[in-house]
């Protein structure tokens, strides 16, 4: 496995309330739809340099509300959408599972539900990817812990999905309206006020350079 600071600097991004509008267990195609900031904030990344990550929980899977099918049938359909805007996704990771909820074999306490890291682990040995100068944007406190608890260098939690919580507002670098502002933010592009100070990390700068 490759030292955590070598490899490609990643944005790992959460789906619900990030990229797609908040609503309980989205699987249809006719309920998914695109934040307004999605487009610019991805763009932004992208052009950046990241690898675009998506890390989602999908406990609705666990439940029985939807299939994998019904999963990797709004996949491609994000995917889809995606292209059409230039944004080429490098990977979706998802957990099916809920500890206490789920059906069968996906009720179990796993390492991939996050606040565990396990997708963002799984995604660095898989893609090669540099952890300790990867950042994440999520909506949720757990999005934020899923971060440290990988080592990345920054960490955004984002108001365009769930109201964020004092104390995940707190364990932030940077509580931003949405996508775009995040990725304006870490990229140093036009950096919006965060909640409190913590420089823009650079993805061009020397890693002994970076905060």
């Amino acid at each position: 496995m490759d030292e955590p600071g070598q490899g490609r600097p990643a944005a790992f991004i959460d789906r619900d309330g990030v990229i797609n509008v908040e609503r309980d267990y989205v699987h249809r195609i006719e309920d998914f739809e695109l934040l307004p900031g999605a487009i610019p904030g991805l763009r932004t990344l992208q052009q950046a340099g990241y690898a675009l990550v998506v890390v989602t929980n999908q406990a609705g899977i666990a439940r029985g509300y939807y299939t994998e099918a019904d999963f990797e049938r709004l996949t491609a359909h994000m995917r889809h959408l995606l292209q059409a805007e230039g944004i080429q996704l490098t990977a979706v990771y998802h957990c099916p599972h809920h500890p206490s909820a789920g059906l069968g074999e996906l009720r179990v306490d796993c390492e991939c539900r996050k606040p565990a890291p396990g997708m963002l682990l799984r995604a660095s040995r898989e893609l090669g990817l540099s952890l300790t100068t990867s950042v994440l944007v999520g909506d949720k406190g757990s999005d934020i812990e899923a971060g440290r608890r990988a080592g990345l260098a920054r960490c955004v939690l984002v108001r365009s999905g769930h109201a964020p919580g004092g104390d995940a507002m707190a364990a932030a670098d940077a509580t931003l309206d949405d996508l775009a502002q995040a990725a304006a933010w870490l990229t140093g592009a036009h950096p919006p006020r965060p909640h409190h100070p913590a420089a823009p990390l650079s993805v061009d700068a020397p890693l002994q350079d970076r905060p």
